[in-house]
Formats: structure tokens, C-alpha cells, sequence
């Protein structure tokens, strides 16, 4: 009699992990293929499954265990073997009771739990002592080992059994078990204790020591969390935390932070730019139906939205101010209304050239902002581009392969959509490369003749030699986009002594 039969095939992954552990051949793996027989809870009838299993199946002498007359330490029992069936697969077979799959599947405690549960109160003083009786026969190597190297450091590190590799367990200085993944650390275990007491924190002790807030929790430490009432989150805090409420109760409070700041800035530069116009600000702020009316043009709903909108740089005052007033009135009014001058020609010249500002890059949904690009990553035309209002320097455009863009995503109000503007002219743009050489003569003349037969400009090259004896060769060279770049890359990379070319961003 049986309870249940599975069955389950290796995993590619636990099969090249194990391959490799054990420098075996697949050949010499018996567990491509296993089957687990749940027996009821008498060890007699484990022992008569395995003998049907080898009635039926040839058996692997040497691969034979028996966990049920050896338990293993941690209480785990089964009947392990493998066989090889008459095609010649081979596969291993795994017999056990009920109770001895629940003990390997979840632990000791989670089974004594459970069979508490089912004895009722009645019994639960068998079931406590039952429990004793398990933790002592865990812990007797232990005290035994204790008993002989009179270390007491060392026996309470061998008391930290981590029954769950992926998780911490550390406690509060009043005992309470919090429960976290691995790599967490102090601030995790505020935001686990309460979000108020995370926003709060300033620092943490581990067992009596004040540590770094990057700190990684170990099993058994005892934390207490310093917090004063005033104090918030920083920034910095999502580069460490790994849990998830920590990480959006810090998310939520940077940009509940961010949008008071940008409400008041708004509210300051509509201020500023209703006096050129020689409008009263309060007049126009204690408009609340004319403000919730031009911020439901612009697809906000309340004139809060309007003003962080124009904070964050998404939104030109000016531009309010010409719905408010209407087109008649506004240009009537407006003090900047006068014929553009040689100056302004020049740079708007200028910028069409150097492939900078509106001429270049399109910002979707908004107008009559500046735009640069990030040094991080100094996007070419081609690439896939993402903006970033940055206060007082107006759109940031970063490559979306760019190693910040992950960070500045923590703010999404302030991500704009844009892309490259169509036209006919070619805007020439500085990239440097870096090649890595063979260490020999001549390699700098050939990357530098490879660049010029395709016709691009070089504005400097040099050439240095790596401890590793390498050649490492940087060229900066005038491309008009994407394309282009990637033909001088696949031209340099077809010169003789090449390893590899790569871009290099500041």
C-alpha cells in the first residue's frame, strides 16, 4: 500500500551544477530521472516498496542509502536507490512515510506544529515534551563539541541552524523574530518592524554595536533600530535595502518629498512670471476654477498637479499664463514681444549645428525647452532616448541603455518621452573608443588608417600599454549617428592584432 507515487525530471540547471560540482560524466548521474513513494506511517512498509522496487528494476549496489536506520542530523529519513529499468535508463527512487516526507519538506518544527494541531489540547503536553525530546537530540552533538573546545563564541554560532538558506532571522532587543531575505539589512528590518520606524530611522545596533546602515543582517542578531522623530529617508537608502516594502516606503517618500518642492517652486515661478505681466499673483493663484480648468487642458486634475508641473520644468509658466489670459490679451501684454536679433539668430544657428536644443531632439507634448544631452552616456542619433527634467537645466537626454536611467525611474514624473527630430542635415557628434591591441608596432596607424579609409574625422588619438601587456589605444572621432559608429567599430575590429573595441562615456 502506497499514499502517493510522484515522479519529476532534473532540471538542465541542477543537472550542469551538479556535473560540474562533482566532475562527473552524464553517464555516471543516476537521478536524471526520480520517483518518490509516500508509504504510510509504519517504517515496515518502506522497507517492503523497496523490495518490490528491486523485484521489478535492477539496483545500483553502491547507491544505496538508508536514512531511515541512519537518520541524518537533522532528523531527515528516507530510503534512497537507484535502478536501472530493462532499456537501460537509469533512475533513482525515494521511499518514505508520511511523517518523514513532512520533516524533509518543511522541518522538525513545522511537523510537530502540525501533529499538535491534530492531538488537540489534550495531548498538548505529550506534544511539547515530544518536541524537547527532538530539539535535545539536535542539540547533544553540539553540547558534546561544546563541552570539549569550552568556547562559548563558538558554540553559539553552531547554534544558528539556517533551515531556510534564502532568509534571515534576527530579533528585536524584546525578542520578537523578524523574518527577512538574505543580504537585508538594518533598514530592512525597520520598514519590517513598522513604516514610521524606517522613515525614522538614523541609525541600528547589533547586538549592542552601532553599525553602518548597509550593514547585512546575520542569523540571531539582536537589532535595535535608532529613530528620531524628525528625521527621514535618503536617496541613498535604495542602493542597500532589498525588501520591498522598505524600497516603495522610500520611493513613495522621495516623491511625495520631490512634489512639495516642485508645487512651491511653481507656484513661485508663476508668481514671477504673472508680475511681468503685470497681473496680480493672488488674483491668478485664488482662481481655483480657472487654475483647475487650464490643468485639465493639460490633462492634470487639480491646480497642486498645475504647479509641481511647473516645478518639475514640464509645464512653462508662460504658457499658463497665455491660456489664462487668452491669445488677444496675452499678446497685448506680453513684455518679451519683439523682433529677433542677431544674437538670438547666431545661437539658434549654433545649436542646429552642434545638433543641441529643439533642432535636434523633439520633446512629446511639450514645447520651448532646452534640451542636453547626459555626458553619462552622450546619445547618438539612432538610439532609443528617454528625458529627464532636471531643475534648472532643463531636459536631460540619456540613452535607455544608460547605467543611470535605472535610477532617475525612481522619479517618473520627471521621465518625458522624446525622440530625434527628422531632417535632411547631418549633425557631427564626438565619440571616443577604446581599443584593446595585441602589444606590438604599427597597431595605432592601422586603427587610424581603418577610421580614415571610411571617411571619418579623427580629433585625437593615443596609445598606452596595460599591466596585463596589452595594447590600449582611445580614439575620439566624428560620427553623424548610430549607423556610422558601428561601421568604424566593425572597420577597427577587422584590423589584425584587434581584440575588442568598445565606447567609452565619461
Amino acid at each position: 500500500p502506497f499514499v502517493e507515487v510522484e515522479g519529476r525530471v532534473k532540471r538542465l540547471f541542477s543537472l550542469w551544477k551538479k556535473l560540474k560540482k562533482r566532475k562527473l560524466t552524464i553517464e555516471e548521474v543516476y537521478d536524471l530521472i526520480a520517483a518518490r513513494i509516500i508509504t504510510p506511517n509504519d517504517k515496515k512498509i518502506c522497507y517492503v516498496a523497496l523490495s518490490v522496487v528491486h523485484d521489478i528494476w535492477t539496483p545500483v549496489p553502491e547507491r544505496f542509502k538508508d536514512w531511515i536506520g541512519n537518520p541524518r542530523d537533522n532528523l531527515y529519513q528516507s530510503l534512497h536507490t537507484s535502478v536501472i529499468s530493462p532499456t537501460g535508463q537509469s533512475f533513482e527512487v525515494q521511499i518514505r512515510t508520511e511523517e518523514m516526507h513532512q520533516i524533509a519538506e518543511e522541518g522538525v518544527a513545522a511537523h510537530w506544529k502540525y501533529k499538535e494541531s491534530r492531538l488537540g489540547k489534550r495531548e498538548e503536553d505529550e506534544s511539547l515534551d515530544e518536541l524537547r525530546k527532538t530539539v535535545e537530540k539536535l542539540l547533544l552533538p553540539l553540547v558534546e563539541t561544546t563541552e570539549t573546545t569550552e568556547d562559548s563564541e563558538d558554540f553559539i554560532e553552531s547554534l544558528k541552524l539556517d533551515l531556510y538558506p534564502k532568509d534571515v532571522y534576527a530579533f528585536t532587543p524584546m525578542g520578537k523574530i523578524i523574518q527577512l531575505p538574505r543580504g537585508s539589512t538594518p533598514i530592512d528590518f525597520a520598514y519590517a518592524i513598522h513604516s514610521e520606524v524606517g522613515d525614522n530611522c538614523t541609525g541600528a545596533k547589533i547586538k549592542g554595536r552601532i553599525v553602518p546602515l548597509r550593514t547585512e543582517l546575520q542569523n540571531g542578531d539582536v537589532v535595535e533600530i535608532l529613530t528620531v522623530p524628525n528625521s527621514k529617508p535618503s536617496r541613498d537608502w535604495l542602493n542597500y535595502v532589498v525588501t520591498s516594502k522598505a524600497r516603495n516606503c522610500i520611493r513613495h517618500w522621495i516623491s511625495e518629498q520631490q512634489r512639495v518642492e516642485s508645487i512651491e517652486i511653481g507656484r513661485k515661478l508663476l508668481e514671477k512670471e504673472a508680475e511681468k505681466f503685470r497681473l496680480s499673483p493672488k488674483k491668478l493663484l485664488n482662481s481655483d476654477d480657472e487654475m483647475k480648468r487650464i490643468a485639465n487642458e493639460y490633462g492634470l486634475g487639480r491646480p497642486e498637479d498645475l504647479l509641481a508641473s511647473i516645478g518639475y520644468g514640464k509645464t512653462l509658466p508662460r504658457n499658463v499664463l497665455a491660456k489664462f489670459l487668452g491669445a488677444e490679451k496675452f499678446a497685448e501684454l506680453d513684455p518679451e514681444k519683439k523682433k529677433e536679433t542677431r544674437l538670438e539668430s547666431g545661437m539658434k544657428a549654433v545649436k542646429k549645428f552642434i545638433g543641441l536644443g529643439e533642432d535636434a531632439i523633439i520633446i512629446k507634448g511639450v514645447d520651448n525647452l532646452l534640451t542636453t544631452r547626459a555626458r553619462c552616456c552622450n546619445p547618438l542619433r539612432g538610439e532609443e532616448i528617454i528625458g529627464y527634467i532636471s531643475l534648472g537645466k532643463g531636459i536631460v537626454v540619456h540613452n535607455k541603455r544608460c547605467k543611470n536611467v535605472q535610477q532617475l525611474m525612481v522619479n517618473k514624473e520627471r521621465i518625458v518621452d522624446v525622440e530625434w527630430a527628422k531632417g535632411d542635415g547631418q549633425e557631427i557628434q564626438s565619440v571616443r573608443l577604446l581599443a584593446t591591441t595585441e602589444n606590438r608596432t604599427g597597431m595605432l596607424a592601422g586603427i587610424t588608417n581603418a577610421i580614415a579609409e571610411i571617411k571619418t574625422g579623427i580629433r585625437d588619438a593615443r596609445a598606452e600599454v596595460s599591466k596585463n601587456d596589452r595594447g590600449l589605444i582611445e580614439v575620439t572621432i566624428e560620427v553623424f549617428d548610430k549607423k556610422h559608429l558601428d561601421k568604424v567599430i566593425t572597420s577597427v575590429e577587422q584590423v589584425p592584432g584587434v581584440i575588442a573595441v568598445e565606447r567609452v562615456n565619461s
